[in-house]
Formats: structure tokens, C-alpha cells, sequence
């Protein structure tokens, strides 16, 4: 019995186990499962994905021979022949179009489809940026709201700090008064003591006076000392509440925007808006895989854009090709079957036998104009993605600085305010502990405050700023991890 419920612990143990392991390995690689579902659900790449498989079916369309013709005539009256009458008149047409058009039109059908695959492609990796930049912000985000908390909760405990400081101040202020006169009274007998065996009883009055004089005066010292920590701490304590108020509110606004980015990121996986987002704990600095240098020529040779206007162009030659071609004669074989039934009126040897007669068509292409003017649009429309190439090259070139830009001003800053925020922490830890020691230096105490929220928030986002531009540099590449 003890053995079977060893087992059913143990095996409860080992699947609570793989539980966490799985889920671990989920918030490990969220942003790989995402992109996953976006290359099957996203609907941009879905429209481009059945544009073409759309033009794929119309490559079997141009390379096929035009549909033969059959004509049947019957003829209401027999028609009176010599070897007959004839009831009825069949023809058949096959039309063969000039060598080389089927086959040009397939090719530039072929070409079109491969066109369309590119553009399929640069959708895709268009949604796969989209989807790492938004993930990269919504991160940001996140992160931007548990720095805030942190903050937060560093001017608790200084509002805190302050209160004491603030009841202290208020009740020593109170207390201080008595016991200096008690000091003072101590003082005045020793010395009217002495007085009275060396003066007379005027020098005793006279010292009583200074006395008393000394007395009132100090008083109103300390209670001005008193007075102005007092307001001092009250100040202080204002301010800090002041700086919780506002962090609040930027943690508000925060979260508002986390809610407009997860939507947007939703969105481009094509499911419900409110769909919580798996995020990591911390992000690690991703990697290029590359050389900086090789990029510009790889993204030349890789990009889909570029691809997909290389074979609109060989498109528009295929195109050329079979036009010309189709100023050619088409040829027509077809046979023509007529039905005669028997007349007793005729003494042929032919009677009432049907007739057979074999036929060749030819089309006469005479009116140049069309060929000329459809072979002249298809230099035109080569020309326009020659230029459209051109244009795409100068942006991707223009694209590819400013990713490197991003990417250097990045990974400078990524060093910068990570060696600021450790000097910020370690100047904040020791103004704290300054502060509540002797209650002074708030304001230097916020200003480093603040300039360690600062450091920390722009670390983040020199981080996914880096991410991105990373992203970015991959996406000019053609380079992706989902396939």
C-alpha cells in the first residue's frame, strides 16, 4: 500500500516537474512560438500566401492549346446532292498557335508566380519585424512599470524616513526648552552661591538678572531651531509625496499603453486583442550572426523586394518573346464529316455514302499595330521595374544606415547607462543612509533618484533599441529564423 502511494507521489512530482520545465521553456521562448503563429494566422501574409497559389494555377492555363471547335449543322430539308441527300454537316477545329508562344507564356506565368512568392516573403519577414519590435516595446514597457514600483518604494521608505525624522523634530523641539533651564537654574545657584561669600546682595540681584536674560534667550532660540526643522521635514515630506504622485501616474499611463500594445501585437498574430503576452524576466542582447560589413552585400542579393522586381522584369522579356511570336499565322487542322442519306433519284456509286474532308486554317495576321504597340508595353513595363529596382536598392541602402545607426548608438549607450546606474546606486544607497543619520541632503537625494530612474529606463531601451535594430538588419537581409 505504502509502495502505491510512493508512486503516485513520485509520478505527481515528475509532472508537476515537466509542468514547470514546460512553462519555463515557454516564457524562455515566447517570442519564437509568436512568431510561429503569426506566419500561419497573420492575415497579411495569408493574402499574399493565396495571391500566389493563385498565380501558380495560372501557369497551366496560358500553356494550354485553345479549346478545339465543333460545328454541327442539320439541315431542316434535306439537301439535294448528286450522290445524295445530305442531312447534316460536322466539323471539328483544333487551332495550333505559332512555336514558342505556349511556351513564352508559360514562362512568364512561371515568372509572375515566382514574383509573388517574393512578395510572400517580404510580407512575411515585414510581420516577423512588426512582431519582434512590438515584442521589444511591450518589454520596454514592462520594465519601464517595475522600475517605477521600485521608485516608489524607494520614497516609501524616504517618506517614512521623513515622518520619524518629522515626529522626532516636532517632540524633541518640545521637550529641549526644559531642560536647558534646568542646565540654566543649576548654572545660576552655583554661581549666586559663590556671590554670596565674596559680594554683596546688589551683585547677587544683578547676576539673578543676567541670569534670566540668558534663560528667555535661549528659549527662543531653540524654539526657532524647533520651528524651522520642523517646517523643514514638513517640506521634505511634501516633496516626497509629490514624487510618489507623479510616478503614479506615469505607472497609470504605463500600463494604459501596455494594454494599446498588446493589442496592436495581438493583432498581427490574428487573435482576440486581450490575449495575454508571455514576457521574459530579463532580456539577453540578441546577435547579429554576421559581420556588419557583409550585410549591405548580402541584403543586394537576399532582399525579396529586389527578387521579386528581378523576375517582374524576366516576366516582361517572356512576354516580349511570345508577342512577337504571336505575329506569326496560327495554324488550324480539323476534318469536316458530312451525313448524306440515299436517293432513289440517283444512279451514283456514291450514293448514300457520308463524306469526309480533312481541313487547314490559317489566320492572317495582318494589322501589325497591336503586336507592335503590345511589344513596346512590355519594354515600357520593364523599364518601370527597372526603375522601380533602382529605387528599392537606394531605400534598402538608406534603410541599412539607419539600422547600423540604431545598432552602434545602441550599443554604446547599452555600456554607457549601465556603468551610470551602477554610480547611481551606489551614490543613492550612500545618501540614504546619510539621510537617515541626519535627516539633510533630500534634494540631492532625489536628484539622484531621478537620474537613476532615468538610467535605468534608458538602459532598457538602448536594449531593445539594439534587439530591434538587430531585427531590423535581419529583415534587409532576408533573414529569419522561421521558415
Amino acid at each position: 500500500m505504502r509502495t502505491t502511494i510512493y508512486k503516485y507521489i513520485l509520478l505527481t512530482f515528475f509532472a508537476f516537474g515537466g509542468y514547470f520545465v514546460a512553462f519555463g521553456q515557454q516564457q524562455t521562448d515566447s517570442l519564437m512560438q509568436y512568431l510561429e503563429i503569426a506566419a500561419k494566422n497573420n492575415p497579411s501574409v495569408l493574402q499574399k500566401y493565396y495571391e500566389y497559389q493563385a498565380a501558380l494555377q495560372k501557369v497551366p492555363q496560358v500553356g494550354s492549346l485553345p479549346d478545339p471547335e465543333l460545328n454541327v449543322g442539320v439541315f431542316l430539308s434535306p439537301m439535294e446532292l448528286v450522290s445524295g441527300n445530305q442531312v447534316a454537316d460536322i466539323r471539328l477545329m483544333q487551332m495550333f498557335p505559332w512555336f514558342g508562344v505556349l511556351k513564352n507564356a508559360k514562362d512568364e506565368m512561371s515568372l509572375m508566380a515566382k514574383a509573388k512568392y517574393e512578395s510572400l516573403r517580404d510580407a512575411k519577414l515585414q510581420v516577423f519585424y512588426e512582431v519582434q519590435s512590438t515584442w521589444y516595446s511591450l518589454y520596454k514597457n514592462q520594465q519601464d512599470i517595475r522600475i517605477s514600483e521600485k521608485n516608489i518604494e524607494i520614497l516609501r521608505t524616504l517618506e517614512r524616513l521623513t515622518m520619524v525624522k518629522f515626529k522626532a523634530v516636532s517632540t524633541g523641539g518640545g521637550n529641549t526648552s526644559p531642560s536647558g533651564v534646568n542646565i540654566l537654574n543649576s548654572s545660576s545657584q552655583s554661581s549666586s552661591s559663590g556671590a554670596i561669600g565674596s559680594n554683596s546682595m546688589g551683585g547677587n540681584a544683578n547676576s539673578n538678572q543676567s541670569v534670566n536674560n540668558s534663560q528667555s534667550s535661549m528659549g527662543n532660540n531653540q524654539s526657532s531651531m524647533g520651528a524651522s526643522s520642523g517646517g523643514s521635514g514638513l517640506a521634505d515630506l511634501y516633496r516626497i509625496q509629490i514624487e510618489i504622485g507623479e510616478l503614479d501616474n506615469n505607472i497609470a499611463l504605463l500600463k494604459s499603453q501596455q494594454n494599446t500594445i498588446v493589442a496592436r501585437f495581438n493583432s498581427y498574430l490574428n487573435r482576440p486583442v486581450k490575449t495575454m503576452v508571455m514576457l521574459p524576466d530579463t532580456l539577453k542582447p540578441d546577435s547579429l550572426g554576421t559581420s556588419l560589413l557583409a550585410v549591405s552585400d548580402t541584403m543586394l542579393v537576399n532582399n525579396p523586394m529586389l527578387g521579386m522586381l528581378q523576375y517582374e522584369g524576366q516576366s516582361f522579356d517572356a512576354r516580349k518573346r511570345m508577342v512577337s511570336r504571336m505575329g506569326y499565322p496560327m495554324v488550324g487542322i480539323g476534318v469536316n464529316y458530312s451525313v448524306i442519306n440515299k436517293s432513289e433519284m440517283s444512279t451514283s456509286s456514291m450514293n448514300g455514302k457520308d463524306m469526309i474532308m480533312p481541313m487547314v486554317t490559317v489566320t492572317l495576321p495582318i494589322y501589325r499595330k497591336k503586336y507592335k504597340a503590345m511589344q513596346t508595353e512590355a519594354d515600357l513595363m520593364k523599364s518601370v521595374t527597372e526603375q522601380g529596382y533602382k529605387a528599392a536598392s537606394n531605400s534598402l541602402q538608406t534603410e541599412y544606415y539607419e539600422a547600423l545607426q540604431l545598432y552602434q548608438d545602441a550599443q554604446r549607450r547599452i555600456k554607457l547607462y549601465e556603468n551610470q546606474s551602477q554610480l547611481a546606486k551606489k551614490s543613492l544607497d550612500i545618501m540614504i543612509k546619510s539621510f537617515s543619520a541626519s535627516g539633510t541632503g533630500l534634494t540631492d537625494l532625489l536628484r539622484v533618484r531621478q537620474q537613476l530612474l532615468d538610467y535605468d529606463t534608458k538602459q532598457v531601451e538602448a536594449l531593445t533599441d539594439y534587439n530591434t535594430a538587430i531585427a531590423w538588419l535581419k529583415r534587409l537581409m532576408a533573414k529569419s529564423q522561421i521558415q
